[in-house]
């Protein structure tokens, strides 16, 4: 066993490496960009290296500088993780050309797997199933057209050299299909350096089924069972579990086997995972579950399978690559209860799930545990902790939920609650949709397909906006505004989430009073029935229905609790100019805001701002042209996703003030649209 180990990577998947290597007595060391000069992994890790500027391509894809820093800190091996350098044949064959070992599979396996038309041919000798499509090497528009005609639409089109949605569009019309290709392309290139595509039959109720794989240096491979990702948004997993629900002993020997072939017919070593479509038109059968391409590097969701199994797959890794046998045959590999796993995410769902930077000031995640309760332990992945960066160069997740259950509905229920439990601000995060999408009806019942989500949608979004609803005099109760005044013996406006208030007199809903007053609000969920700015206890009502509230300040850590009828709904903390409500994932700011008549709609002139940094990839309108509602206007580039600015209103594009390739800050007007008369 080498003695020490370099992680090509950061964040999340660099502290969990560590973890691992730690344990085993491993001398641990980083790498990180300017960005991350005060990352958890740089702090993690034994010996840390600076490799460049913020931008990924200038530091954690630079192989030259990773191998200079494993040269320089005396490293014997070098973990790749996930993402990045990781997929990358040629850096696997300098880490062995450098001497030193790569924790990762071949580098021939990566190039017959990183491909994925060259993967599909493959596997269709090997005898594995694959989905009907086009993998060729024309690739003009005529030539991609004309086959997308042929399959039929709906259709898939992916990036050859793809991974984590990345490159890849659904197209639901002929007439789309050039649009469709043009944006593929463009996040081929952009992220891959590649924007060859292929173009797969689209299967309209498919679940996302993958097996976890591992191979030895003595010809051994298992499989270590199945996962379900089928939760995704935009093709990003969402919410990864295993094993799969309705998965029957006939269909997982059939998918474990095949994944067993392909991993055997490009002589696989290490964790490498089979990604399988299935058609859940009428349930998991064995004929219908098609390969659809290989990850040959550890998942992000590899933790849930490391919990049904007892199996530390990082350990695995370690032991493999230094010429180990497998530590268990396939026999021994058991299946235990279930397990789950949520990906925080940096964004906000309320915003069309735009991401979210900038300064974790509070970060607050349930305390991992052996028994969380409910039969169900917990354990957290994360990268990141408070008064750290969220950047705008990487990938917006933060951290990973992960429980560990005897049955499916006791995990659900535990990882629902440890979602509901999340405190981050300012930063926005996706908690409460997550809460959303493990309580609902659908996916309790195990009903789930990659369509989930979107069909779905608005249940699972309404009602997250995190924007305080404070509009002049008027507070939001149940999703009605009443009014609301506040009022002090002596006229002035007191502050009642003062831990130490004047008594608040005249507390009056829907009054005509001309006095003097000062008025709060809150915009949350509206089974927190009405939280508005009063004295510690009080009771009103709305219609018909009366509620008492009460506002408990609990202790001197500013943890707050809200309670309506006896009973807690939230918790709140105290930043000094603002309050914040945590409901089941949620932050809802309270603060005082400007009467109603000076807020102005953010689209009433017209403008189509810039919501985070990043880069114009495309400006598919041009001044004069006419637009409706909806249409893209401009196409903003920003971690590693393309997002549209679309036209508010039918009208016509006044000025288009960014070129393809500016960069630009957040709240930079790009472009104009005059409504039609």
């Amino acid at each position: 066993m080498f003695k020490s180990v370099l992680v090509a990577n950061r964040g999340e998947i660099a502290c969990r490496v560590f973890l691992t290597a730690r344990r085993m007595g491993l001398r641990t060391i980083a790498v990180y960009s300017e960005a991350d000069a005060r990352a958890l992994h740089v702090r993690e890790a034994d010996e840390a290296v600076l490799i460049g500027p913020a931008p990924a391509r200038e530091s954690y894809l630079d192989a030259a500088k990773v191998l200079a820093a494993a040269k320089a800190t005396g490293a014997e091996a070098i973990h790749p993780g996930y993402g990045f350098l990781s997929e990358n044949a040629d850096f696997a064959e300098a880490v062995t050309a450098a001497g030193l070992v790569w924790i990762g599979p071949p580098p021939a396996a990566i190039r017959a797997m990183g491909l994925k038309d060259a993967a599909k041919t493959l596997m269709i000798a090997a005898g594995v199933p694959v989905t009907p499509g086009y993998q060729g090497e024309d690739q003009s528009l005529e030539r991609l057209q004309k086959e997308a005609d042929a399959i039929g639409y709906p259709v898939l089109i992916k990036a050859v050299a793809g991974g984590g949605g990345k490159g890849m569009k659904k197209v639901d019309r002929a007439e789309d299909f050039a649009d469709g290709l043009a944006s593929a392309q463009r996040e081929g290139q952009s992220s891959f350096g590649d924007p060859r595509v292929l173009i797969e039959k689209y299967i309209t109720r498919p679940r996302h089924i993958e097996v976890q794989v591992f191979g030895d240096t003595h010809g051994t491979v298992v499989h270590l069972y199945e996962r379900d990702c089928s939760l995704q948004r935009r093709h990003q997993k969402v919410i990864e579990e295993a094993p799969a629900p309705g998965m029957d002993a006939a269909t997982r020997k059939a998918v474990t086997d095949a994944a067993v072939r392909a991993a055997k017919a490009v002589n696989y070593e290490g964790a490498g995972t089979i990604e399988f479509i299935a058609d859940a038109s009428d349930g998991l059968k064995a004929d219908r579950v098609w390969f659809m391409e290989m990850n040959t590097r550890l998942q992000v969701e590899h933790p849930v399978t490391e919990a049904v199994t007892g199996v530390d797959l990082v350990e695995w890794q370690l032991r493999v690559a230094a010429g180990e046998p497998m530590p268990l045959k396939q026999d021994e590999i058991p299946l235990n209860g279930w397990a789950m796993e949520a990906r925080l995410y940096a964004e906000d769902p309320a915003n069309g799930f735009l991401p979210s930077i900038g300064k974790l000031e509070h970060f607050r995640l349930p305390e991992p545990s052996p028994s969380r309760g409910r039969g169900a332990s917990f354990r957290i992945d994360t990268g990141v902790e408070e008064g750290g960066e969220v950047s705008q160069f990487y990938d917006p997740m933060i951290a990973k939920l992960i429980v560990h259950a005897d049955t499916r509905e006791q995990a659900a229920e535990a990882l629902a609650d440890a979602c509901a439990s999340v405190e981050v601000w300012p930063v926005k995060t996706n908690a409460g949709f997550l809460v959303r999408c493990l309580e609902h009806p659908r996916f309790v019942e195990g009903d789930v397909d990659t369509g989930f989500i979107g069909a779905e949608g608005d249940d699972l979004v309404s009602s997250l906006s995190s924007d305080a609803a404070m509009l002049g005099g008027a507070v939001l109760i149940d999703g009605a505004a009443r009014d609301a005044d506040m009022l002090h013996p002596d006229g002035r406006a007191n502050d009642p989430w003062s831990p130490t208030p004047r008594a608040l007199y005249g507390f009056k809903l829907n009054s005509k009073s001309g006095a003097r007053t000062r008025s709060y609000g809150v915009g949350m969920h509206a089974d927190l029935t009405a939280v508005a700015n009063t004295d510690w206890s009080w009771t009103f009502s709305t219609g018909e229905v009366q509620s008492h509230v009460r506002v408990r300040w609990a202790n001197k850590q500013g943890a707050r609790g809200v309670y309506v009828d006896g009973s807690r709904v939230a918790g709140f903390r105290d930043f000094g100019d603002e309050v914040v409500i945590f409901q089941k994932g949620v932050a809802t700011p309270v603060t005082l805001r400007a009467p109603l008549s000076s807020i102005s709609s953010a689209a009433s002139d017209g403008s189509l701002r810039a919501p985070m940094p990043g880069k114009i990839v495309a400006t598919p309108a041009k001044p004069g042209d006419p637009v409706t509602k909806g249409q893209p206007v401009v196409v903003l580039e920003a971690m590693k996703m393309e997002h549209a600015l679309v036209a508010p209103f039918d009208g016509v594009v006044g000025e288009v003030s960014v070129a393809v390739g500016d960069q630009v800050s957040a709240d930079t007007v790009l472009a104009t649209v005059t409504a039609s008369q």
